[in-house]
């Protein structure tokens, strides 16, 4: 056989437990956009094949060759993505959630997914907020798996039928790990996600987060105020909890109150009383709230406004001469007008007790080992072992901070939707020009950018 080119975004498609799994390996893409894999000579791919357009939405054609030249190619093809210090996936249930977890931990995974289906069990880590395939157990082997989470997470191992969700804490060469899990019954069994929190990973401080030195002023500005409400914006996963804890950190003096409501506690931090939401028992956001407000606090975090009543309590406890910090889930800085007025907030209030918004989003940043140079001066992802062949490795916040003054007060009593042109005129950097601005200086592509900012 001639020499193969393998394309590395086609080798992207399977992970190397996957590609021996099927026997395939994959190496470009042809004018129809059909996966072109090498296949073992003489075997009937039929139900592989169907079974590869159901779970990966692809149709895939086979170029037959010889076993020991696709044995020889799979390994060379994959040998980097491979976890040379983990070794081979262990058959005992007592030693695969350890092996998981530093397998995960060593890639830099915050989640850990276990999807089973009707022949196999596929393993996936979200990296750098992207699910990259990592191994495949049969399906033979996965209820010993789900057995061991379930006692490591003291959940309930005879209950199959309903979701559960437990805690595991792990500690393994010296670190140690708070380990959110959640059990979720589908048609093929029960599919688990291990949440990766590390106890001792250090918390970035404010200056660290990837703001520019005008959008630090403005917010160290604004979480300077005595009072007044602070709302951070963004969708799951936009880094608004990092954001806020290195908020607390800075406000964290010692001479001051600080009380947190969060659904869940993701990290403790000493001199800060955290409170964990428990809605089963009636202690919700406005209830915690309430009680807040006889504890003497100077700075109060709300994890997340989501209805009225939390609006409300929020609004009130900032009026009355608190810090206030929460999130929301809108899509820029200035969306939280619109959110907060449409949870029934009078803009008139809000007007008064706004002390800034702020947006923000997560992007990835390209590969320093293998990004490429494009004609016009910027640079694209490529892959290479270093980054799992993604093209990208890291990422980066970008933010949107508004401070409110005279004129954005009053743009909130009028009902003004849309600030661009008192941002343009003040100079105040938007999702966009922050993105833009990664994209030249050649942190991230194009293509990143492009999906992450609307």
């Amino acid at each position: 056989m001639d020499k193969l080119k393998i394309d590395t975004e086609a080798l992207q498609v399977f992970s190397p437990d996957e590609a021996r799994y099927y026997e395939l390996l994959p190496y470009g893409f042809d004018a129809g956009g059909r996966l072109l894999c090498l296949g073992r000579e003489g075997k009937d791919y039929a139900s592989d094949l169907e079974e590869i357009r159901l779970l990966f939405g692809r149709e895939v054609a086979v170029r037959p060759t010889d076993e020991g030249e696709l044995s020889k190619l799979l390994l060379t093809g994959y040998r980097s993505t491979s976890s040379s210090l983990q070794g081979e996936f262990p058959k005992e249930p007592s030693e695969m959630v350890a092996f998981l977890i530093r397998d995960a931990y060593g890639m830099r995974a915050s989640d850990i997914h276990m999807e089973p289906s009707e022949r196999r069990c596929r393993i996936r880590y979200r990296v750098d907020g992207r699910l990259v395939e990592r191994h495949v157990i049969p399906v033979r082997e996965y209820a010993a798996l789900v057995n061991r989470v379930k006692i490591l997470s003291g959940l309930d191992i005879s209950e199959k039928r309903l979701p559960q969700d437990g805690r595991i804490l792990y500690e393994s060469e010296g670190v140690r790990f708070d380990i959110r899990t959640s059990i979720l019954p589908t048609i093929h069994g029960e599919k688990i996600v291990l949440r990766l929190l590390a106890m001792d990973e250090r918390f970035l401080s404010l200056s660290e987060l990837g703001m520019d030195s005008r959008q630090y002023g403005d917010y160290v500005k604004a979480v300077s105020q005595p009072h007044g409400m602070i709302l951070i914006s963004g969708p799951t996963g936009s880094g608004k909890s990092t954001t806020l804890y290195a908020t607390l950190s800075r406000l964290n003096r010692g001479d001051n109150n600080i009380l947190t409501i969060e659904d869940p506690v993701e990290y403790t931090l000493e001199g800060v009383n955290q409170v964990q939401l428990k809605e089963e028992i009636g202690l919700d956001f406005p209830a915690a709230l309430r009680t807040f407000l006889r504890q003497d606090p100077d700075v109060i975090m709300v994890g997340e406004i989501r209805d009225e009543q939390t609006a409300e309590m929020a609004v009130r406890s900032s009026l009355t001469g608190h810090l206030v910090l929460s999130t929301l889930h809108t899509n820029s800085a200035w969306g939280c007008i619109t959110r907060m007025t449409d949870m029934g907030i009078h803009p008139y209030l809000l007007s008064e007790t706004l002390v800034a918004c702020v947006a923000q989003r997560l992007v990835r940043t390209l590969c320093p080992h293998c990004r490429k140079e494009t004609p016009d001066g910027h640079y694209a992802p490529v892959g290479c072992p270093h980054c799992f062949y993604t093209g990208y490795l890291g990422r980066r916040a970008i933010y949107e901070v508004i401070l409110l003054d005279q004129e954005l007060a009053k743009a909130i009593r009028d009902g003004v939707s849309d600030i661009s042109d008192y941002l343009g005129k003040h100079g105040i950097s938007t999702l966009r020009d922050s993105a833009m601005k990664l994209y030249d200086q050649g942190e991230t592509s194009l293509e990143e950018i492009l999906q992450m900012i609307d």
